[in-house]
Protein backbone atom coordinates (compact mmCIF):
# COMPACT_ATOMS: atom_id res chain seq x y z
CA UNK A 1 0.00 0.00 0.00
CA UNK A 2 1.54 3.71 -0.88
CA UNK A 3 2.92 5.04 2.15
CA UNK A 4 3.76 2.36 4.34
CA UNK A 5 6.92 1.29 5.28
CA UNK A 6 8.56 -2.15 3.73
CA UNK A 7 9.11 -5.58 5.46
CA UNK A 8 11.93 -4.94 7.23
CA UNK A 9 13.63 -7.96 9.23
CA UNK A 10 12.35 -7.93 13.11
CA UNK A 11 11.89 -11.39 14.10
CA UNK A 12 14.51 -11.19 16.63
CA UNK A 13 12.05 -9.60 19.59
CA UNK A 14 8.29 -10.66 20.17
CA UNK A 15 8.21 -6.75 21.25
CA UNK A 16 9.10 -5.44 17.87
CA UNK A 17 6.76 -8.00 16.61
CA UNK A 18 3.97 -6.40 18.22
CA UNK A 19 5.96 -2.68 17.36
CA UNK A 20 6.01 -3.48 13.72
CA UNK A 21 2.08 -4.51 13.89
CA UNK A 22 0.75 -1.15 15.65
CA UNK A 23 3.28 0.58 13.08
CA UNK A 24 1.03 -1.11 9.89
CA UNK A 25 -1.99 -0.31 11.56
CA UNK A 26 -1.13 3.54 11.80
CA UNK A 27 0.45 3.67 8.34
CA UNK A 28 -3.13 2.58 6.95
CA UNK A 29 -4.95 5.98 6.74
CA UNK A 30 -8.19 4.30 6.65
CA UNK A 31 -7.55 1.95 9.59
CA UNK A 32 -6.51 5.00 11.64
CA UNK A 33 -9.48 7.14 10.84
CA UNK A 34 -11.74 4.34 13.18
CA UNK A 35 -9.35 4.11 15.66
CA UNK A 36 -10.03 6.27 18.84
CA UNK A 37 -6.11 5.26 20.10
CA UNK A 38 -3.29 4.09 19.18
CA UNK A 39 -1.45 1.50 21.85
CA UNK A 40 2.53 1.61 21.69
CA UNK A 41 3.72 -0.74 23.73
CA UNK A 42 7.64 0.09 25.19
CA UNK A 43 9.61 -1.40 27.79
CA UNK A 44 8.28 -0.77 31.21
CA UNK A 45 5.26 0.58 30.61
CA UNK A 46 2.79 1.45 27.56
CA UNK A 47 2.55 4.92 25.45
CA UNK A 48 -0.72 5.95 23.57
CA UNK A 49 -0.99 8.46 21.01
CA UNK A 50 -4.29 9.54 20.96
CA UNK A 51 -6.01 10.38 17.43
CA UNK A 52 -5.32 14.08 16.28
CA UNK A 53 -5.25 14.87 12.47
CA UNK A 54 -2.28 17.58 13.36
CA UNK A 55 -0.28 15.04 14.88
CA UNK A 56 -0.13 11.85 12.33
CA UNK A 57 2.63 12.59 10.60
CA UNK A 58 4.53 13.15 13.58
CA UNK A 59 3.43 10.08 14.94
CA UNK A 60 4.61 8.41 12.21
CA UNK A 61 7.92 9.85 12.11
CA UNK A 62 7.96 8.76 15.85
CA UNK A 63 6.65 4.96 15.59
CA UNK A 64 9.42 4.82 12.82
CA UNK A 65 12.38 5.91 14.21
CA UNK A 66 11.53 4.02 17.49
CA UNK A 67 11.04 1.43 15.40
CA UNK A 68 13.93 1.43 14.11
CA UNK A 69 15.83 1.39 17.39
CA UNK A 70 14.54 -1.10 18.60
CA UNK A 71 15.63 -3.47 15.32
CA UNK A 72 18.84 -1.77 16.00
CA UNK A 73 19.08 -2.91 19.83
CA UNK A 74 17.87 -6.30 19.10
CA UNK A 75 20.29 -6.78 16.90
CA UNK A 76 23.27 -5.67 19.53
CA UNK A 77 21.84 -8.13 21.97
CA UNK A 78 24.24 -11.14 22.96
CA UNK A 79 22.15 -14.09 24.24
CA UNK A 80 22.81 -15.65 27.74
CA UNK A 81 21.39 -19.22 26.95
CA UNK A 82 20.23 -20.61 22.77
CA UNK A 83 17.97 -23.38 23.20
CA UNK A 84 18.69 -25.54 19.96
CA UNK A 85 16.96 -28.51 18.11
CA UNK A 86 13.78 -28.31 19.54
CA UNK A 87 10.15 -28.66 18.45
CA UNK A 88 8.82 -25.64 19.67
CA UNK A 89 5.54 -24.35 19.47
CA UNK A 90 4.83 -20.10 19.02
CA UNK A 91 1.16 -20.01 18.94
CA UNK A 92 2.03 -17.18 16.52
CA UNK A 93 0.11 -18.09 13.11
CA UNK A 94 2.93 -16.38 11.03
CA UNK A 95 5.71 -19.07 12.87
CA UNK A 96 3.70 -21.42 13.99
CA UNK A 97 6.86 -23.67 14.69
CA UNK A 98 11.07 -23.26 15.74
CA UNK A 99 14.10 -24.85 16.23
CA UNK A 100 15.40 -22.66 18.58
CA UNK A 101 15.26 -20.01 21.18
CA UNK A 102 17.96 -17.54 22.14
CA UNK A 103 17.46 -15.59 25.84
CA UNK A 104 18.98 -12.31 27.31
CA UNK A 105 18.65 -11.63 30.94
CA UNK A 106 15.44 -13.53 30.82
CA UNK A 107 13.97 -12.04 28.06
CA UNK A 108 13.48 -13.88 24.83
CA UNK A 109 15.58 -12.25 21.96
CA UNK A 110 14.78 -14.68 18.88
CA UNK A 111 12.45 -17.52 18.01
CA UNK A 112 13.56 -19.75 14.58
CA UNK A 113 16.24 -22.10 13.02
CA UNK A 114 19.07 -22.74 14.70
CA UNK A 115 21.21 -21.30 11.80
CA UNK A 116 19.73 -18.09 12.59
CA UNK A 117 20.11 -18.32 16.63
CA UNK A 118 23.74 -18.77 16.08
CA UNK A 119 23.63 -14.59 15.21
CA UNK A 120 22.94 -13.81 18.94
CA UNK A 121 25.84 -16.63 20.28
CA UNK A 122 28.76 -14.67 21.98
CA UNK A 123 31.69 -16.22 23.99
CA UNK A 124 29.79 -16.91 26.94
CA UNK A 125 26.70 -18.06 25.45
CA UNK A 126 25.20 -21.77 27.05
CA UNK A 127 23.95 -23.79 24.28
CA UNK A 128 20.76 -25.68 25.66
CA UNK A 129 20.25 -29.18 23.04
CA UNK A 130 16.86 -29.78 23.64
CA UNK A 131 17.37 -33.41 21.79
CA UNK A 132 13.56 -32.51 19.40
CA UNK A 133 11.94 -32.25 22.74
CA UNK A 134 8.44 -29.88 22.45
CA UNK A 135 8.74 -26.72 23.93
CA UNK A 136 5.44 -24.41 24.50
CA UNK A 137 4.85 -20.89 25.91
CA UNK A 138 4.09 -21.20 29.75
CA UNK A 139 1.03 -22.70 31.07
CA UNK A 140 -1.31 -20.62 33.14
CA UNK A 141 -3.46 -22.37 35.91
CA UNK A 142 -6.46 -19.99 35.40
CA UNK A 143 -7.76 -20.81 39.15
CA UNK A 144 -6.17 -21.65 42.41
CA UNK A 145 -5.81 -20.98 45.79
CA UNK A 146 -2.47 -20.72 46.15
CA UNK A 147 -1.97 -20.80 50.61
CA UNK A 148 -4.08 -23.42 50.44
CA UNK A 149 -2.68 -25.45 48.30
CA UNK A 150 0.19 -24.76 50.60
CA UNK A 151 -1.77 -25.57 53.45
CA UNK A 152 -3.05 -28.98 52.14
CA UNK A 153 0.55 -29.55 51.85
CA UNK A 154 1.35 -28.38 55.60
CA UNK A 155 -1.99 -30.21 57.20
CA UNK A 156 -3.26 -33.61 56.20
CA UNK A 157 -3.25 -33.82 52.45
CA UNK A 158 -6.23 -35.79 51.51
CA UNK A 159 -5.71 -35.15 47.42
CA UNK A 160 -5.90 -38.23 45.57
CA UNK A 161 -7.88 -40.59 48.08
CA UNK A 162 -9.82 -42.33 45.41
CA UNK A 163 -11.93 -44.82 48.09
CA UNK A 164 -13.46 -44.20 51.61
CA UNK A 165 -11.39 -46.41 53.24
CA UNK A 166 -8.28 -44.85 51.40
CA UNK A 167 -9.77 -41.41 52.55
CA UNK A 168 -10.01 -43.00 56.68
CA UNK A 169 -6.94 -44.46 56.45
CA UNK A 170 -5.00 -41.10 56.26
CA UNK A 171 -6.93 -39.61 58.87
CA UNK A 172 -6.31 -42.40 60.71
CA UNK A 173 -2.68 -41.98 60.60
CA UNK A 174 -2.74 -38.83 61.31
CA UNK A 175 -4.61 -39.26 64.85
CA UNK A 176 -2.29 -41.33 65.61
CA UNK A 177 0.43 -38.57 65.38
CA UNK A 178 -1.53 -35.89 66.76
CA UNK A 179 -2.05 -35.30 70.97
CA UNK A 180 -5.84 -35.85 72.11
CA UNK A 181 -7.94 -32.43 71.64
CA UNK A 182 -6.31 -30.68 69.12
CA UNK A 183 -6.86 -30.05 65.74
CA UNK A 184 -6.64 -32.15 62.85
CA UNK A 185 -7.03 -30.38 59.84
CA UNK A 186 -7.02 -30.91 55.88
CA UNK A 187 -7.94 -30.73 52.31
CA UNK A 188 -8.23 -32.27 49.21
CA UNK A 189 -10.93 -34.92 49.35
CA UNK A 190 -13.49 -35.68 46.50
CA UNK A 191 -15.92 -38.42 47.12
CA UNK A 192 -16.95 -38.41 43.05
CA UNK A 193 -14.78 -41.85 42.50
CA UNK A 194 -15.66 -43.32 45.61
CA UNK A 195 -17.99 -46.24 45.52
CA UNK A 196 -20.58 -45.31 46.33
CA UNK A 197 -19.65 -41.63 46.17
CA UNK A 198 -21.23 -40.17 48.92
CA UNK A 199 -20.03 -37.39 51.14
CA UNK A 200 -18.15 -38.86 54.41
CA UNK A 201 -19.95 -38.72 57.41
CA UNK A 202 -18.95 -37.54 60.84
CA UNK A 203 -20.24 -40.97 62.03
CA UNK A 204 -16.97 -42.42 59.99
CA UNK A 205 -15.00 -40.26 61.90
CA UNK A 206 -15.97 -40.25 65.76
CA UNK A 207 -14.92 -44.22 65.22
CA UNK A 208 -11.27 -43.10 64.14
CA UNK A 209 -10.98 -39.78 65.90
CA UNK A 210 -12.90 -39.36 69.08
CA UNK A 211 -10.71 -37.19 71.06
CA UNK A 212 -10.19 -34.69 68.70
CA UNK A 213 -11.82 -32.44 66.36
CA UNK A 214 -11.95 -33.29 62.97
CA UNK A 215 -12.30 -31.13 60.09
CA UNK A 216 -11.40 -31.76 56.52
CA UNK A 217 -12.40 -29.39 53.43
CA UNK A 218 -13.70 -30.85 50.28
CA UNK A 219 -11.82 -30.38 47.18
CA UNK A 220 -13.28 -27.99 45.74
CA UNK A 221 -13.40 -25.51 49.06
CA UNK A 222 -17.05 -25.12 49.19
CA UNK A 223 -17.42 -28.06 51.45
CA UNK A 224 -16.11 -29.66 54.41
CA UNK A 225 -16.94 -32.86 57.04
CA UNK A 226 -16.64 -32.54 60.64
CA UNK A 227 -16.66 -34.79 63.30
CA UNK A 228 -18.91 -34.74 66.58
CA UNK A 229 -16.31 -33.10 68.31
CA UNK A 230 -15.72 -30.32 65.94
CA UNK A 231 -19.69 -29.55 65.59
CA UNK A 232 -19.96 -29.87 69.97
CA UNK A 233 -17.01 -27.14 69.55
CA UNK A 234 -19.63 -25.06 66.87
CA UNK A 235 -22.38 -25.79 69.04
CA UNK A 236 -23.96 -27.34 65.67
CA UNK A 237 -27.12 -29.58 66.81
CA UNK A 238 -30.12 -30.29 65.60
CA UNK A 239 -32.71 -27.62 65.55
CA UNK A 240 -29.16 -25.35 64.80
CA UNK A 241 -30.27 -23.27 61.68
CA UNK A 242 -28.59 -23.05 58.19
CA UNK A 243 -26.88 -19.57 57.82
CA UNK A 244 -27.43 -17.37 54.54
CA UNK A 245 -25.46 -18.75 51.54
CA UNK A 246 -25.00 -22.13 53.82
CA UNK A 247 -25.68 -25.63 54.70
CA UNK A 248 -26.01 -28.42 57.36
CA UNK A 249 -26.69 -31.60 56.02
CA UNK A 250 -28.82 -33.69 58.52
CA UNK A 251 -29.93 -37.07 58.56
CA UNK A 252 -33.46 -37.07 56.95
CA UNK A 253 -34.48 -39.91 59.51
CA UNK A 254 -33.06 -38.21 62.74
CA UNK A 255 -32.60 -34.81 61.66
CA UNK A 256 -29.03 -34.89 63.11
CA UNK A 257 -26.41 -33.44 61.36
CA UNK A 258 -24.42 -35.61 59.36
CA UNK A 259 -21.03 -33.73 60.09
CA UNK A 260 -21.39 -32.36 56.29
CA UNK A 261 -21.28 -28.81 56.02
CA UNK A 262 -21.59 -26.79 52.90
CA UNK A 263 -20.38 -22.85 51.91
CA UNK A 264 -21.25 -20.37 54.49
CA UNK A 265 -21.82 -23.20 56.96
CA UNK A 266 -18.21 -23.89 57.35
CA UNK A 267 -17.65 -21.02 58.93
CA UNK A 268 -20.06 -22.08 61.95
CA UNK A 269 -16.42 -24.28 62.79
CA UNK A 270 -13.77 -22.82 60.84
CA UNK A 271 -14.34 -19.69 63.18
CA UNK A 272 -12.88 -22.15 66.01
CA UNK A 273 -9.96 -23.55 64.41
CA UNK A 274 -6.77 -21.14 65.58
CA UNK A 275 -5.48 -19.42 62.49
CA UNK A 276 -1.99 -19.70 61.29
CA UNK A 277 0.39 -17.18 62.36
CA UNK A 278 1.96 -14.78 59.40
CA UNK A 279 5.29 -17.11 59.21
CA UNK A 280 3.01 -20.13 58.92
CA UNK A 281 0.74 -18.41 56.17
CA UNK A 282 4.09 -17.70 54.35
CA UNK A 283 5.57 -21.08 54.46
CA UNK A 284 2.19 -21.79 53.05
CA UNK A 285 2.17 -19.60 49.82
CA UNK A 286 5.44 -20.61 49.04
CA UNK A 287 4.86 -24.11 49.51
CA UNK A 288 1.80 -23.92 47.20
CA UNK A 289 4.13 -22.12 44.45
CA UNK A 290 6.66 -24.67 44.95
CA UNK A 291 3.96 -27.20 44.14
CA UNK A 292 2.48 -25.46 41.09
CA UNK A 293 6.10 -24.78 40.08
CA UNK A 294 6.45 -28.86 39.98
CA UNK A 295 3.49 -29.36 38.07
CA UNK A 296 4.79 -27.27 35.59
CA UNK A 297 2.75 -24.06 35.63
CA UNK A 298 4.53 -20.80 34.87
CA UNK A 299 1.47 -18.07 36.25
CA UNK A 300 -1.28 -18.35 38.25
CA UNK A 301 -4.71 -16.63 38.80
CA UNK A 302 -5.37 -16.91 42.19
CA UNK A 303 -8.98 -16.79 42.87
CA UNK A 304 -9.34 -14.19 46.10
CA UNK A 305 -6.73 -12.92 48.69
CA UNK A 306 -7.57 -10.53 52.21
CA UNK A 307 -4.95 -7.77 52.79
CA UNK A 308 -2.77 -10.03 54.79
CA UNK A 309 -1.90 -12.26 52.31
CA UNK A 310 -1.32 -9.41 49.62
CA UNK A 311 1.54 -8.41 51.83
CA UNK A 312 2.57 -11.51 52.56
CA UNK A 313 2.83 -11.97 48.45
CA UNK A 314 4.44 -8.59 47.71
CA UNK A 315 7.14 -9.43 50.51
CA UNK A 316 7.75 -12.74 48.65
CA UNK A 317 8.61 -10.89 45.35
CA UNK A 318 10.34 -8.05 46.80
CA UNK A 319 12.84 -10.96 48.99
CA UNK A 320 12.83 -12.80 45.19
CA UNK A 321 11.19 -15.89 46.54
CA UNK A 322 8.29 -16.24 43.86
CA UNK A 323 9.43 -18.27 41.18
CA UNK A 324 6.31 -17.92 38.67
CA UNK A 325 4.36 -14.91 37.84
CA UNK A 326 1.10 -14.04 39.40
CA UNK A 327 -2.64 -12.70 38.67
CA UNK A 328 -3.71 -11.83 42.08
CA UNK A 329 -7.73 -10.72 42.63
CA UNK A 330 -8.63 -9.52 45.96
CA UNK A 331 -12.06 -10.59 47.58
CA UNK A 332 -14.80 -8.81 47.75
CA UNK A 333 -16.82 -6.83 49.41
CA UNK A 334 -14.84 -6.30 51.84
CA UNK A 335 -11.52 -4.10 53.16
CA UNK A 336 -9.38 -5.55 50.38
CA UNK A 337 -11.66 -4.82 47.45
CA UNK A 338 -12.79 -2.01 48.87
CA UNK A 339 -8.60 -1.12 49.25
CA UNK A 340 -8.31 -2.23 45.23
CA UNK A 341 -10.51 0.46 44.09
CA UNK A 342 -9.09 3.34 46.71
CA UNK A 343 -5.63 2.61 45.23
CA UNK A 344 -6.12 1.49 41.73
CA UNK A 345 -4.62 -2.27 39.98
CA UNK A 346 -1.09 -3.24 40.18
CA UNK A 347 0.40 -4.14 36.25
CA UNK A 348 2.95 -5.80 36.00
CA UNK A 349 4.84 -5.20 39.28
CA UNK A 350 7.87 -6.62 40.08
CA UNK A 351 9.53 -7.35 36.77
CA UNK A 352 6.33 -8.21 35.17
CA UNK A 353 5.43 -10.89 37.67
CA UNK A 354 2.60 -9.59 39.56
CA UNK A 355 -0.78 -8.31 38.55
CA UNK A 356 -3.73 -7.03 40.90
CA UNK A 357 -6.60 -5.84 38.98
CA UNK A 358 -9.54 -8.04 39.92
CA UNK A 359 -11.86 -8.65 42.81
CA UNK A 360 -13.37 -12.17 43.63
CA UNK A 361 -16.84 -12.31 44.46
CA UNK A 362 -18.92 -15.47 45.29
CA UNK A 363 -22.36 -16.03 44.10
CA UNK A 364 -23.42 -19.37 44.97
CA UNK A 365 -21.68 -22.82 45.84
CA UNK A 366 -20.33 -25.59 43.28
CA UNK A 367 -21.64 -28.09 41.36
CA UNK A 368 -19.46 -31.26 43.12
CA UNK A 369 -21.03 -30.43 46.73
CA UNK A 370 -24.14 -29.29 44.85
CA UNK A 371 -24.39 -25.81 46.31
CA UNK A 372 -24.31 -24.19 42.67
CA UNK A 373 -27.49 -22.24 42.42
CA UNK A 374 -29.68 -23.85 39.45
CA UNK A 375 -33.19 -23.16 38.45
CA UNK A 376 -34.24 -27.31 39.07
CA UNK A 377 -33.41 -29.35 41.83
CA UNK A 378 -30.32 -31.40 41.09
CA UNK A 379 -30.80 -35.05 39.45
CA UNK A 380 -29.28 -36.65 42.54
CA UNK A 381 -30.57 -34.58 44.97
CA UNK A 382 -34.77 -33.81 44.55
CA UNK A 383 -34.57 -31.86 47.49
CA UNK A 384 -32.09 -29.27 46.78
CA UNK A 385 -31.15 -26.75 43.37
CA UNK A 386 -28.50 -25.22 45.46
CA UNK A 387 -28.55 -21.86 46.88
CA UNK A 388 -26.85 -18.38 46.71
CA UNK A 389 -24.12 -17.01 49.12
Amino acid sequence: MPGRLGPMNLTRSANVFEFYEILRCAQDDARLGKLHCIEIPRPGGTGIFARNDRRVRLMRAAVAILLFMSGIAAGAETADTIFINGNIYTVNEKQPHAEAIAVHRGRIIFVGSNAEAEKFRGNKTRTVDLAGKTVTPGFTDSHCHIFEIGEREITLNLEGTNTREDFLAKVKERVAQTERDKWITGRGWIETFWRPPQFPARADLDKIAPDNPVFLTRADGHAAVANSAALAIANIVRDTPKPFGGEILKDPKTGDPTGMLLDNAMDLVAKNIPPPSEPERERALLLGIKREVELGWCEIQNAGSELSDQEIIRRAYAGGKMKLRMINAAYGPGEAADTLLKNGATLNAFDHRFTQRTIKVIFDGALGSRGAALLAPYSDEANSSGFLT
